[in-house]
């Protein structure tokens, strides 16, 4: 726990902001300053949308030295609740019932694995899950359960989330995300997201999440610019692909491309895993040709022992 001491030391100084790492999950990592009014304001529209009170017990599983974690503290001391820290694990262990908690993809997967695990998740009221994308399953182990659980859109440079979208058994696959109070938001000519949060004390925060835009407070999150493939005239996001085949696949995968002189780009999906023999690939292959256009299918699929992993433990894309 001298990481959160360390940080209670820091969020108590004389010093208008506070140090964070940016996650690394599409660059560099990176130290920033955050100002502690900024998160407080953000704390105060979180506490407010899920109806937090003065003494709800809120459980921290996330490490105090990126934002996530810091933002569960922050949210406890301005909102008067009584904070109950455990060691960041894939599998956090607390004891009783709490009233809200965040998690990233990874622990509430591994949660939901073990009878015990889905004990401890049902005993949170509202589950905020962060960090990275999740699979339609996982979506729907939640709604099983009955879980009041958001799925959060921001990064640390916005402290914390501006936008939730609530995971609920509907006849769409589409997410759509709504923006907290006080935020708007535009496209760019990418049609990349714009944040305007005046709260926040900054410009608009121009992104490179390319979205369909519904509203100014509403929108679907479809991909990274950065990581658009543009296969045969056609642009693809990755991250819908994925989505699309994610229960299909035991193992840790993503998808990227590789130049083709015919196409531009050719699409590859790469897994983590031991070589698969030509019978698995051509059953997996038929799998996918059920939920994929054939513009979708990978061309090749390749395979390694350990994918590269930025320093919180997302995949480097390559």
């Amino acid at each position: 726990m001298q990481d959160l001491v360390s940080f209670l030391k820091e969020w108590q100084n004389n010093e208008e902001y506070v140090t964070a790492q940016t996650s690394g999950s599409t660059g560099t990592p990176k130290t920033i300053y955050l100002s502690k009014k900024a998160m407080i304001a953000s704390a105060l529209r979180t506490n407010q949308f899920f109806q937090l009170k003065k003494e709800d017990k809120v459980l921290l599983c996330l490490s105090v030295n990126y934002i996530a974690g810091k933002m569960m503290v922050v949210r406890a001391i301005v909102g008067g609740l009584n904070l109950i820290a455990v060691p960041p694990s894939s599998s956090p262990d607390w004891e009783g019932s709490v009233a809200f908690a965040a998690m990233v993809p990874l622990q509430v997967q591994t949660l939901l694995a073990s009878e015990e695990g889905r004990k401890r998740l049902s005993s949170i009221d509202k589950l905020l899950i962060g960090g990275s994308p999740v699979s339609e399953s996982l979506e729907r182990e939640l709604c099983e359960l009955s879980i009041n659980a958001y799925l959060s859109y921001g990064m640390t440079e916005t402290v914390s989330h501006v936008a939730l979208y609530k995971i609920e058994k509907k006849e769409t696959n589409e997410k759509i995300y709504h923006a907290l109070p006080g935020v708007v938001f535009s496209t760019d000519d990418r049609n990349c997201l714009v944040i305007y949060a005046p709260y926040l004390q900054v410009e608009p925060f121009v992104t490179n999440d390319v979205v369909t835009l519904f509203s100014e407070t509403s929108f679907a999150w479809l991909g990274r610019w950065d990581n658009v493939i543009n296969s045969g005239g056609i642009k693809f996001f990755p991250e819908e692909i994925e989505r699309k085949i994610a229960d299909l696949l035991p193992a840790r995968f993503y998808i990227t491309s590789f130049p083709d002189a015919l196409l531009g780009q050719q699409i590859v999906l790469k897994i983590e895993s031991k070589q698969w023999s030509d019978a698995e690939k051509k059953i997996f292959l038929q799998k996918i040709a059920l939920r994929l256009s054939k513009y979708e299918i990978p061309k090749q699929i390749l395979f390694a022992d350990k994918f590269e992993e930025t320093s919180t433990g997302k995949i480097k894309r390559s």
